[in-house]
């Protein structure tokens, strides 16, 4: 599960920078003839947003199925 949540949060900071470097670069002039090109950054952030969703809403399934185990600071120390 600890690779899962690894993977998973790679994925999410690579969507995030991937979004950076569209915001940066901004977007060149349509060519004649050729319809604009849509939102790059717009898509990757959407992506991130659902993907840290998803990961979320896994997490906690996994905990409500106790695949997982919460090992913070106990209740009431």
């Amino acid at each position: 599960m600890k690779i899962l949540v690894v993977i998973a949060f790679i994925g999410i900071v690579l969507s995030l920078g991937s979004a950076l470097v569209y915001m940066m670069r901004g977007s060149a002039p349509p060519v004649e003839g050729q319809a604009p090109k849509k939102g790059n950054m717009a898509t990757a952030l959407a992506f991130r947003v659902g993907f840290s969703i998803v990961l979320f809403i896994c997490v906690l399934v996994s905990w409500k199925m106790g695949w997982i185990q919460p090992t913070g600071i106990p209740p009431g120390a």
